[in-house]
C-alpha cells in the first residue's frame, strides 16, 4: 500500500483506522474491541487515530491494552482540546489544560512522545497563539513530535500555521461530503497530510445510481468505492475509517486494492 510521510519524515500507510467506534465497558464487547484493534495492525495498519474524547482517555487506555508495545511503524495520533465537566463536554484550549491533556495521554498511551498530537477544536475563548504556542512548547519539550488541527478552515488553517508548522488537517469529508474541499487542496499545496473523518459517510448505504453502479462494475461495496475514490483524490488524504468490527475493518481494508478507472473517477466526481 502506498505510504505519505506526515510532516515530511513520519511515513504511514495510507489508509488508517479511527477508534472512536470501540467501545471501552468491561465484557464482550470490550474484548472484540481489543481483537479489532490487533487485527488492523495484523493487516499492516500503520495509523491509528484516537482522541481524548472518546470515553474521556477510555480509547486510549484500550489502545494501549491492545497493542503496547507498539510495533515500531506503528503511529497512535491522539487528540486535545475538548474536556468533560460534569455531564457535558467542552472546548479547552488554555495552554494550562492543553498540558493536562498531553501528559494525561502519555500516560494513558504509555509512551514518552505522541508523534502526532491533533488540537480536536480550536477553543473560540483562547488566543490561537496561546493555544499553538503550548502544543509547541511541548513539541520542543519533546512530548509531541508533530502538531495538527481538526475541522478548521482555510484561513484558520493559514493562520496557524504562521505560528507553528502544521502537519495534518482532520476534517469531516467523503465522497457524498465535501464541504471542506478548499481545505484540502491548501493542505495538498502545502504538504499537509489530510485524514478525513467519517469518510463513507453516506456511501455504506445510498450515494446515487452512479456509486451503485460503479460498486456494482467492480464487484466491491459503496464503502470501498468511496475509500478509493479518496485514496485517488489526493495523495495527500489518509482516510481513517472506524468499525467495532472485524469483517467491516477488513471490508475497508481492502478498498487499497480497488482500483477506480479514470473514468470512474470521472463518473463519481460528477
Amino acid at each position: 500500500m502506498e505510504q505519505f510521510a506526515i510532516g515530511g519524515d513520519l511515513p504511514v500507510r495510507r489508509l488508517g483506522f479511527g477508534a472512536m467506534h470501540l467501545p471501552t465497558d468491561a465484557g464482550p464487547a470490550r474484548e472484540n474491541a481489543i481483537a479489532v484493534a490487533r487485527r488492523a495492525v495484523e493487516l499492516g495498519i500503520t495509523l491509528i487515530d484516537t482522541a481524548h474524547l472518546y470515553g474521556g482517555g477510555a480509547n486510549e487506555e484500550l489502545l494501549a491494552e491492545a497493542l503496547h508495545p507498539y510495533p515500531d511503524d506503528l503511529v497512535v495520533t491522539t487528540k486535545v482540546g475538548v474536556v468533560r465537566t460534569g455531564d457535558d463536554w467542552k472546548y479547552d484550549g488554555r495552554p494550562e489544560s492543553l498540558r493536562v491533556q498531553v501528559d494525561e495521554g502519555l500516560r494513558r498511551l504509555r509512551v514518552e512522545r505522541i508523534e502526532l498530537l491533533q488540537l480536536h477544536r480550536i477553543d473560540p475563548e483562547t488566543p490561537l497563539a496561546d493555544q499553538l504556542g503550548a502544543l509547541r512548547d511541548l513539541r520542543d519539550e519533546g512530548k509531541i513530535g508533530r502538531i495538527g488541527l481538526s475541522e478548521v478552515t482555510v484561513d484558520e488553517l493559514a493562520r496557524a500555521r504562521e505560528i507553528v508548522d502544521i502537519a495534518s488537517v482532520q476534517n469531516r469529508y467523503s465522497l457524498l461530503d465535501r464541504e471542506h474541499e478548499a481545505v484540502l487542496d491548501a493542505c495538498e499545496a502545502a504538504g499537509i497530510a489530510f485524514l478525513p473523518w467519517r469518510p463513507v459517510l453516506g456511501a455504506a448505504s445510498s450515494g446515487g445510481a452512479e456509486l451503485t453502479a460503479v460498486a456494482a462494475e467492480l464487484g466491491v461495496t459503496t464503502a470501498q468505492v468511496g475509500l478509493a475514490w479518496l485514496l485517488a483524490r489526493s495523495p495527500v488524504i489518509l482516510p481513517i475509517p472506524g468499525t467495532a468490527n472485524v469483517a467491516h475493518l477488513e471490508e475497508n481494508f481492502a478498498a487499497a486494492e480497488v482500483k477506480l478507472t479514470g473514468e470512474h473517477l470521472e463518473r463519481l466526481g460528477a
